[in-house]
């Protein structure tokens, strides 16, 4: 049972996909590690997959990130919120969280990281304030596209992104989404597999543009 609780080696994809900013990465794992169970923000058998299946699954995103004004709905643990504010000092993030806890952990940690480029917001997206005001919009394993493209799409300006983590179940989830798609201009869809040949767990994101 002791195994279980044995953080998960550095894998060597971590220096490829953190770059310059490994030693933040590093940080911020540990951290998660050393806390994340006692705060609620990782199940007590995730330390063994944390890099692998959280930390570098979140990294792959970065790329996919434009400069400008990003919002992580459901931030959370700060995946992929943080992750990405580290990879991505270029762009402004602002991480959405209800839950005083997580808040509170959120806040420390970009104090902790210094980084400059997070703000954090307490609330639930709808009642954020943010309306029409992103430019791009992340997610991970919040809730299926149908309920998520409500709360998501209208924080984006015309023209700004979803960009959201989703499961290998996303075709079933679009399919099931046409309607709300339609109804909040939802369009030119697609579903990147991310990391193939980098990591052993590929990441899948949902991308589209909003009018």
């Amino acid at each position: 049972m002791t195994d279980r609780l044995v953080l998960e080696p550095e894998p060597e994809a971590a220096a490829e996909l953190f770059g310059d900013h490994l030693e933040r990465g590093r940080a911020f794992t540990d951290a998660l590690a050393d806390r994340g169970e006692e705060l609620g923000l990782i199940g007590p058998l995730e330390l063994p997959r944390l890099w692998t299946r959280h930390v570098l699954n979140s990294a792959l995103v970065a790329p996919l990130l434009e400069p400008g004004r990003v919002g992580d709905v459901g931030s959370g643990a700060g995946l992929p919120g943080l992750v990405l504010a580290i990879i991505r000092p270029d762009v402004s993030f602002t991480l959405i969280e209800p839950m005083e806890r997580r808040v509170a952990w959120l806040q420390d940690q970009a104090r902790a990281l210094e980084l400059d480029n997070v703000e954090v917001v307490r609330a639930r997206a709808e009642e954020a304030k943010l309306f029409g005001s992103l430019d791009q919009v992340t997610a991970r394993a919040v809730s299926a596209l149908r309920t998520l493209i409500p709360i998501t799409a209208p924080l984006l300006r015309p023209g700004g992104q979803l960009v959201l983590m989703k499961g290998a179940g996303v075709d079933g989830e679009i399919g099931a989404a046409e309607k709300v798609m339609r109804k909040h201009g939802v369009h030119d869809a697609e579903v990147l597999v991310l990391g193939e040949g980098v990591v052993t767990e590929v990441t899948r994101v949902f991308r589209a543009t909003v009018h």
